[in-house]
């Protein structure tokens, strides 16, 4: 399946997150939101992205952002990062890889010369009436939020 792009709807979801609460994206109308797709808790690439954001997250609130994260590790790993960090916005468990096929980031990778299925890291900046304004394809793990608002104000 194919990435969405900027232009495109962006398809409606519903999961739990890490605190057992159910997290739909319709809830989020009105909002704008960054939905960030990430490989595997605990790594370092997905750590220093998580953490990025948290760190910034009252400035991107403060900019009218919601974050939603998505991986497909389940709730008890979700639970255990989400703590570790002290991570302040959801973290959705797509075990059934359903959102990260819905958006097109589940699929074929490479690394150290074997080829997996897993999710790639993309984020998706979706406006208030659910079209995906921005797609980030290479991701700055360290300094995400900068790489988000920095674009914005380019715009």
């Amino acid at each position: 399946m194919a990435i969405l792009k900027a232009g495109d709807i962006a398809p409606l979801f519903e999961s739990t997150d890490q605190n057992g609460n159910t997290i739909r994206l319709q809830d989020y109308s009105g909002s704008k939101v960054i939905l960030y797709f990430y490989p595997k808790d605990d790594t370092p690439g997905c750590t220093a992205e998580a953490c990025n954001l948290r760190d910034n997250y009252e400035l991107l609130l403060s900019k009218n952002y919601k974050v939603i994260g998505v991986s497909t590790d389940n709730l008890k790993s979700h639970q255990k990062f989400a703590g570790k960090y002290d991570l302040p916005f959801p973290i959705l468990s797509d075990t059934d890889k359903v959102i990260v096929k819905s958006y097109g980031v589940w699929g074929l990778k490479k690394f150290m010369g074997r080829s997996y299925e897993g999710t790639h890291r993309i984020t998706f900046v979706i406006d208030k009436k659910g079209i995906i304004e921005r797609v980030f394809d290479k991701v700055d793990t360290k300094s995400h939020a900068e790489q988000i608002l920095g674009e914005k104000e380019k715009g």
